[in-house]
């Protein structure tokens, strides 16, 4: 029985410890920008020019990805 709540304070203080982690990222910014690195690899151009800042790439709407494949 002893073990028993020696691993449930365990996992608890395990548990502690991520949500601690989860909080200080959130806190840091690490989630602010979740468009920009996906978009980064597609319009790599568009970032350059910006001198390395992120910018938001607008997407094609349907009409347009019609048009540049019958283009190609």
């Amino acid at each position: 029985m002893n073990v028993v709540i020696i691993l449930i304070f365990a996992s608890l203080s395990v548990a502690l410890l991520f949500l601690a982690g989860f909080v200080w990222a959130v806190r840091s910014g690490q989630y602010e920008d979740t468009l920009t690195p996906s978009m980064r690899v597609l319009a790599e151009d568009d970032f350059t020019e910006a001198g390395g800042k992120a910018v938001p790439v607008p997407a094609l709407n349907q009409t347009q990805e019609r048009q540049q494949s019958n283009d190609q």
